[in-house]
């Protein structure tokens, strides 16, 4: 059964590559990237094992821990843990629950980031080639690092589903989550401030990676990488307990996924839905009463009740604390938020339409033409982006003190604002990608949506950052040159922003009236 449940994951891989060429490209490219970080691993690490022996075991189990911590957290924060082998379709087949577990664990392992983490347990044991003795030890660590990165992964995210089906206990739950990630900002900082302060000497290293990576051994994260370090100083005892502390995190992780998904697949899939009294059309009524308007209103109740969508903005509060680590205080750094966060208000607009799923066949039925669509999706956005830039704007300048740059500041933040919902209302009707469906649960993803969201939303990225490169390289200038500069940025922003707005939705609507039926067709095969 294990053997069939990971040929049909590979089956449903090829299906979807020969379903969709930039799927295939995607996967190709991806590859060629895992394989190429795989060579520089075990480059690196046959390298160093001969360069700085003792140094590198250390900088294993430093980069180890981040790699588990990575499998248990990213997901989480991504909403994107695959469900091409989702265990609620094997339900009515009757399978025992602990075959199921272990053929989606090793279905696991066939994943890009799955098979990459492989490959690089057996290039980092070759760092201990001047020992052959202790490369069997680091396979052995290594694998049980894999195991507990994957079965952590489905462990986790099983667990918290049903607390993901609330939109509020899901941010609540992302921005827990984030903190152990934000956590590696003051700790590389330290590192930064202990290797500027005296000599980068090898034993300076040393020094600085020896305490944390000796804490890190005796953790879930580092205990199966410090296994060979223990061999290798013939402190068998401490190898044996660093093993138990592995081994007891594997057992601790697969009851935790056994236990949860125990009651997953006999608890129906009905996420939590807020019940309560209506109280008159709600934002019908605050909007015009125009087609534009009307859209507008449907889509700020999804910003404000979908948690799909709070999740493509659920990382702008946390951002300031980033900049924060990133610059080592309340540097100047934070000048860079008021135009970051407008790019990420604007892209979020990228998704909308399938986001919609089924019920964009109101708007084709209804013959909403293109101009209302695209205007009323930005309407909904701006209804609130604009009062959030106004904060993160004069909130930069306050904290930074560079009040001669208000000007720079509000003419990169409007012009990028522009452009960002410019191009998302273009990008919106051509590329349409598969999402999670309304009343999922969040952190699912559809079946071959990775490939096909890197490659939409990398063509995105790379329009709104060529069209943006007029109002962000005089606003460089006036913060390394001369505050001069400033006054050409707002210009440019208040006339370029606006320009490329009104003509991403022309061309948006235009392709939105050519191709209305053909994108219901698209978005319901997605489904």
């Amino acid at each position: 059964m294990v053997a069939h449940l990971v040929r049909l994951r590979l089956r449903l891989l090829g299906n979807t590559l020969r379903k969709s060429v930039w799927q295939m490209i995607g996967m190709i490219l991806g590859c060629l990237y895992a394989l190429y970080m795989v060579g520089m691993i075990t480059v690196g690490a046959i390298a160093s094992g001969a360069a700085a022996p003792e140094l590198t075991p250390l900088i294993i189990v430093v980069g180890g821990a981040v790699i588990v911590l990575a499998w248990w957290i990213i997901p989480i924060l991504s909403s994107g843990v695959d469900a091409t082998l989702d265990p609620h379709r094997f339900v009515l087949f009757g399978i025992p629950r602990r075959t199921l577990m272990a053929g989606l664990s090793v279905a696991g392992v066939t994943t890009i980031p799955g098979a990459t983490t492989v490959l690089a347990v057996a290039g980092l044991s070759l760092a201990w080639w001047r020992t052959p003795a202790i490369v069997p030890v680091a396979l052995v660590g290594g694998l049980l690092a894999v195991a507990i990165c994957v079965i952590g992964s489905r462990a986790w995210t099983t667990a918290l589903m049903p607390l993901l089906d609330s939109r509020r206990s899901r941010e609540v739950l992302t921005i827990v989550a984030f903190v152990p990630l934000m956590l590696f900002g003051p700790l590389i900082g330290g590192v930064s401030g202990s290797l500027a302060a005296s000599e980068p000497t090898l034993e300076t290293v040393q020094g600085v990676f020896e305490p944390i990576a000796s804490v890190l051994a005796w953790t879930p994260l580092g205990a199966p990488w410090a296994l060979p370090v223990a061999a290798a100083d013939g402190a068998w005892l401490l190898l044996v307990a660093r093993l138990a502390v592995a081994v007891a995190t594997l057992g601790v992780i697969w009851f935790v996924w056994d236990r949860s998904l125990a009651k997953a697949l006999v608890t129906p899939r009905n996420p939590a839905a807020q019940t309560g009294k209506g109280k008159g059309i709600g934002w019908f009524d605050r909007f015009p009463a125009t087609p534009a308007g009307a859209v507008a209103a449907r889509c700020l109740s999804y910003w404000l009740r979908d948690p799909r969508y709070s999740a493509g903005i659920a990382v702008i509060p946390l951002l300031p604390v980033v900049l924060i680590f990133l610059g080592d205080g309340l540097s100047p750094l934070l000048l860079i938020l008021p135009p970051m966060v407008a790019w990420i208000l604007g892209f979020a607009v990228s998704a909308d339409i399938a986001y919609d799923h089924t019920a964009f066949a109101l708007h084709v039925a209804t013959g909403v033409s293109g101009r209302a669509d695209r205007t009323g999706r930005v309407m909904a956005v701006a209804s609130f982006g604009v009062v959030v830039l106004a904060v993160f704007l004069f909130g930069s300048l306050a904290v930074t003190g560079r009040w001669d740059l208000t000007v720079m500041m509000i003419g990169a933040t409007v012009g990028v604002f522009g452009v960002s919902l410019g191009v998302s209302s273009v990008t919106s009707v051509r590329l349409i990608y598969p999402v999670v469906k309304p009343g999922d649960n969040p952190m699912r993803q559809p079946q071959g949506a990775a490939m096909a969201q890197l490659t939409s939303q990398g063509v995105g990225m790379l329009l709104m950052l060529a069209l943006s490169l007029p109002i962000l390289v005089p606003a460089l200038l006036a913060v390394v040159l001369s505050p001069v500069f400033g006054w050409v940025t707002l210009v440019i922003g208040l006339v370029w922003g606006p320009v490329a707005l009104v003509m991403g939705i022309r061309l948006g609507a235009r392709w939105y009236d050519r191709r209305g039926p053909e994108m219901l067709q698209q978005v319901v095969a997605q489904a």
